[in-house]
């Protein structure tokens, strides 16, 4: 999605962010649009952290420009907190309050927050409305996190693993409740470590390795072409396995077949998945920066 000379709901440049010899982020920029659902993806300690917290206005870049909804996060007032939503990865609610007066409590806080009945359905706590805090299991402490950060109509809402606990109906139900928030306008930035959860709802995605985002785009393009061609797979009669890239898979494989003489062992044909890009993107970063520790030794 292209986002030059459109009103981006956030827009970085150059942002870097350095702990003492650490660099954790390391000269970002990015545009995401009003209304775009967007995937930020990494291994733990990529940054990715480091960048949504930055967004959210919790923690000070060291260098380069930032605007959340028109805003510097690092001088966000309260007006600017209002118009977003937060679903950290771990939450901390009080156990002696219900469900439901836990989300009328912070409905308060917003000057035009959501039905609380109508959020509680929409995460599926329902039958859990009455239940203190405390009762609940984690999974469904999970739900109350997301019902937290959805309650006062957001602009802009962050989802840091939002599904971690979830079971897969449960996942797949919150993914209803994403597209339907991304129907009314709302803006997404979604952290996950399910590349099926970013492929699902993610318009675009990035890639953040060692603090640097290695790519951005579509989801359906990550890695470019030749990272999507088949891969078929094979093993010879002397027992040796064989992995051919090839853009004519079903000719390959006649190919193998006809000069074998029979069906091959272990035959495989591959379409690589976003998990299998992701991968492959991880592995030659870790290889690069092996070679570049290797130069500078």
């Amino acid at each position: 999605m292209d986002t030059t000379g459109t009103d981006a709901a956030v827009r970085i440049r150059g942002l870097r962010k350095v702990y003492g010899r650490l660099t954790a982020v390391d000269g970002i920029d990015l545009d995401i649009a009003r209304g775009e659902t967007f995937a930020l993806l990494g291994p733990n300690g990529a940054g990715k952290t480091t960048v949504v917290e930055i967004l959210e206005g919790y923690r000070h870049r060291t260098a380069g420009d930032v605007s959340v909804l028109g805003v510097d996060p690092a001088h966000g007032g309260l007006d600017w907190k209002a118009r977003l939503g937060i679903v950290l990865q771990s939450a901390t609610e009080s156990g002696v309050y219900t469900v439901r007066e836990q989300l009328a409590h912070f409905a308060r806080f917003y000057p035009s927050p959501r039905d609380i009945d109508e959020v509680i359905a929409a995460v599926g706590l329902e039958a859990k409305a009455r239940t203190r805090i405390s009762k609940l299991s984690g999974g469904q402490r999970r739900r109350l996190d997301v019902a937290l950060g959805i309650v006062g109509r957001p602009e802009l809402l962050f989802l840091d693993e939002p599904t971690t606990g979830f079971d897969p109906e449960a996942r797949r139900e919150f993914w209803s409740l994403v597209r339907t928030l991304k129907a009314e306008g709302t803006t997404i930035l979604l952290t996950t470590h399910y590349l099926d959860e970013a492929a699902q709802l993610g318009d675009r995605a990035g890639i953040i390795l060692s603090g640097r985002l290695v790519d951005v785009g579509p989801v359906g393009t990550l890695g470019g072409a030749d990272a999507r061609v088949p891969i078929v797979r094979w093993r010879g009669p002397d027992g040796a396995r064989h992995e051919v890239r090839t853009e004519r898979p079903a000719e390959l494989v006649a190919s193998v077949v006809a000069d074998l003489g029979g069906e091959p062992d272990g035959l495989e044909v591959i379409r690589p998945s976003l998990e299998d890009i992701y991968l492959q993107l991880v592995r030659e970063a870790g290889a690069d920066a092996r070679d570049d520790e290797e130069a500078l030794a």
